[in-house]
């Protein structure tokens, strides 16, 4: 089968308030075989953050040369060719996520599930946080009681883009309406110099937040490891692992800074192959993860599901992100009180 690839521009329902800005839209690649064009994988990146990202032309010409690559040599040993091209595309996670992902659909199509798990069969599903985007306090708290009159029982918080003292604001009320009923993560993307940091970790303690992600930018591992040494709360590092891809440095990075946890997204951690790599490291030192999309279509995030549910998670995955876009792709994925699940929706 001859593989080929589209553009699609991802529109999102309500602007994406992060720290690195406001997102109105995204880019995808869209993998596809010609003679089965259902067959999907996607390519996601966001600009800014993927590495492997440039711009449209630089990145467009990597998936156009996995596809000849692919249709050059797709009658020898597939095996040896999905190899080839992991390799290949070590700096690339995105497209090898992509081409993962095909792959693996191919293979479900014929009834092999790689990753077949209650969650895969339609039988349970996998727990997950309710994402709170940046915006105003006003915003932030109606985003909030939304999702808990949904049934979230844990929530995440973008913080680092307004005051600190105004998102204070909201995780007091939290506290103070919830109690500790709410289990409340903070993402910071990085947002925090050495000055504030550990005196925002403390703010946070006290308001008993699970855990923050990236507080300070990534690059600092002395400063980090003094963070997760000190345990005020635990830490999660996320772009801290992005352009980590061989085994030797990711035994070094989680070895120099113990982290309490680890944020895995196939897309910007090495795809499937680097993540599982990531994991089997991470519970071999006692790092606890969970795994996280990065705003892919509903064609990335069921495989990241697909793959998280293997591992029967009980600690909440970041994958509630299928309803962000205006037209996204139809999907079986659908959410009940705080649980993603994979079947037909419950009326």
């Amino acid at each position: 089968m001859k593989l080929n690839y589209y553009k699609k521009t991802l529109n999102f329902k309500k602007p994406a308030g992060t720290s690195r800005g406001v997102l109105q839209e995204k880019p995808s690649w869209i993998l596809f075989f010609d003679e089965e064009p259902m067959l999907r994988g996607e390519c996601s990146i966001i600009p800014g953050l993927s590495q492997d990202y440039t711009n449209d032309v630089q990145y467009e010409n990597k998936v156009k040369w996995v596809c000849e690559t692919y249709n050059a040599f797709e009658k020898h040993d597939q095996i040896a060719l999905l190899s080839f091209l992991s390799l290949e595309l070590q700096n690339y996670p995105s497209i090898l996520f992509g081409i993962e992902t095909l792959i693996y659909n191919l293979n479900l199509s014929k009834g092999i599930d790689s990753f077949e798990s209650s969650f895969s069969k339609g039988q349970h599903g996998i727990p997950i946080n309710g994402l709170i985007w940046m915006g105003s306090v006003d915003q932030m708290i109606t985003q909030l009681e939304d999702k808990i009159k949904e049934g979230y029982k844990i929530v995440k918080l973008k913080i680092g883009a307004i005051s600190f003292k105004k998102e204070l604001s909201i995780l007091k009320f939290i506290r103070e309406k919830y109690a500790q009923e709410i289990e409340v993560r903070v993402d910071a993307n990085g947002a925090y110099e050495e000055p504030e940091v550990k005196e925002i970790l403390n703010h946070l303690k006290n308001l008993g937040v699970h855990s923050i992600e990236q507080p300070i930018a990534k690059g600092n591992w002395e400063l980090m490891n003094a963070l997760c040494k000190d345990r005020v709360i635990p830490i999660a590092l996320d772009e801290e692992l992005i352009g980590v891809t061989n085994e030797h440095d990711k035994k070094e990075l989680l070895s120099l800074i113990n982290p309490q946890f680890i944020i895995l997204k196939p897309s910007l951690h090495g795809g499937i192959k680097g993540c599982s790599e990531w994991i089997e490291l991470a519970e071999s030192q006692g790092v606890g993860w969970w795994l996280t999309s990065a705003l892919e279509s509903n064609i990335g995030l069921e495989m990241i599901a697909r793959f998280a549910a293997h591992f029967k998670p009980n600690i909440a995955q970041g994958l509630g992100t299928g309803g962000l876009f205006t037209n996204n792709f139809p999907s079986r994925l659908f959410i009940s009180k705080g649980y993603l699940f994979l079947g037909d929706e419950e009326k």
